[in-house]
This record gives structure tokens, C-alpha cells and sequence, in this order.
């Protein structure tokens, strides 16, 4: 798996004491327009997270998962029943922008591969890969080749097994069996474990507590122990605002 490689491309000027202005013309092709948004070039289907689409140019058609005209490509490339409810099928031709609360937004290839990341952190990705529901709770896998966006709360590194990973900094993990859970029982008996267990100030921090990765692939890490907020499963964003049936629950 590698970042997806950044076409060519030439940005517009900025306007003399204005922003850039972008247009069809000039927005990036399956790129980032910025370190927080990024650029899909759809000529036909993509699997998109809903609220994390913000625009779009061209004629784009959006489809929920379970009902519609696109239930041969849902029945492929979908197999997650719980987060059913979260996702669309964006159809058509133009470009979206995708983002979410101003996080980090980079694009992935898979090459005949098979990742597993957090739910919250997956935007969006193509019909060459099937989505399936992880073991592990708040995770899927995507598996097959093709291109998916994820966002994440700082820029992501690429480690290699074997390393111990503290549990809110990972993203996910490529080619590599799943994790187990280490606990450092030294530190849980020690002055300072002992207080957080009596009191429970402090909460997780990765000290006593890492996944554990063995084998081959790469672990990704996001540079921060601070998890993206995530809605609840199923729900609707708050932003949708007032009409949207859903809102609020």
C-alpha cells in the first residue's frame, strides 16, 4: 500500500488580496486541494461516507446503501450491515470535495491488498475494493485494489512489525495479521497506574495499555493520541440541520 501518487497539475493564481478561486478546469484530479480537502475525479461509482462530501461540479447522482438502482454494485463492494446507514454510492461524472472538520485528508492505494481502519477515519473509496465488517469493533477492511481517502487527526507514519502502537494514535493496518492487546503490568502495580485505577483521572494513555503487532505490512499512525470524534453508528450529522429527519438523535 502507498500514498496515491499526485498527478501534475497547475493551480490557479490567487486573486491580488484574495483567495484562490478554483473552478471544474482547475481543481486537482483525485488530489488534494489542500492538506484538508481533497479533489475526486468520479466517472462512475464511488462509496462515500455521508457529511463528508462538501461540493460537487457535474451531474452526480447519490444513492443510499440497500435501496436504489445500484444494488449489484452494493451487493460486491458492500458487506458491513452496521454502518449500512453511513454510507452512500455517489454516481455519475464531475468532481467531489471531500473533507471532514478540518482533519488531515490523504488518498491510499491497494494493490491486491487488504487494510483494516477505523470506521470514523474512512471517507470514501472505489468499487475495485470491497468493504467488509473487521472482527474488531470500530473497524472495517477494505480488500481488492483500487483508491480510498482517510482522514486523520495529524499527518499519518508508516511503521513495520513488530512494534507496540498505543491504541488512540493508530489508524489501521495493511497486509499484517490483527493485533492483540499488551498490558505493562509493572506500570499497572506502580505508584502511578495504582492512582489512575483508584481515581480514574487521567484516563488511557498508551502507557499501560498498546496494541501489539506481529508479522509482516505496515501499522499506519497518526501523529497524535487524540481520536477523531466520531457520530454514533447510524445516526445523522447534527450539520444536516432542521427537516432532516434524524437530527438530533
Amino acid at each position: 500500500m502507498s500514498p496515491y501518487p499526485p498527478p501534475p497539475s497547475v493551480p490557479p493564481a490567487p486573486q491580488a488580496g484574495g483567495p484562490v478561486v478554483w473552478d471544474p478546469a482547475t481543481l486537482p484530479s483525485d488530489d488534494n486541494v489542500n492538506p484538508y480537502a481533497f479533489s475526486v475525479e468520479l466517472n462512475g461509482q464511488w462509496f462515500l461516507q455521508k457529511g463528508k462530501m462538501i461540493a460537487y461540479y457535474g451531474r452526480i447522482d447519490f444513492h443510499g446503501i440497500g435501496h436504489g438502482p445500484l444494488d449489484g454494485l452494493v451487493a460486491a463492494n458492500f458487506h458491513s450491515p452496521l454502518y449500512a446507514a453511513d454510507w452512500v454510492v455517489a454516481q455519475g461524472k464531475g468532481k467531489m470535495l471531500l473533507a471532514d472538520r478540518s482533519y488531515d485528508i490523504n488518498s491510499y492505494d491497494l494493490d491486491n491488498g487488504n487494510l483494516t481502519i477505523r470506521s470514523g477515519n474512512l471517507l470514501a473509496y472505489q468499487p475495485g475494493l470491497a468493504l467488509k465488517q473487521s472482527i474488531i469493533p470500530g473497524f472495517l477492511t477494505l480488500i481488492g485494489t483500487g483508491t480510498f481517502v482517510a482522514a486523520s487527526n495529524g499527518a499519518v507514519h508508516f511503521v513495520e512489525p513488530p512494534i507496540r502502537v498505543d491504541p488512540q494514535a493508530l489508524v489501521g493496518w495493511a497486509d499484517c495479521p490483527s493485533p492483540c492487546h499488551h498490558y505493562d503490568h509493572a506500570y499497572l502495580r506502580g505508584v502511578l497506574g495504582g492512582i489512575r485505577q483508584l481515581t480514574g483521572l487521567g484516563g488511557a494513555t498508551g502507557e499501560e495499555h498498546q496494541y501489539e503487532f506481529t508479522g509482516a505490512g505496515q501499522v499506519l499512525l497518526q501523529s497524535t493520541e487524540v481520536l477523531m470524534g466520531e457520530r454514533e453508528t447510524g445516526g445523522v450529522p447534527a450539520a444536516a440541520g432542521p427537516g432532516v429527519p434524524g437530527v438530533g438523535r
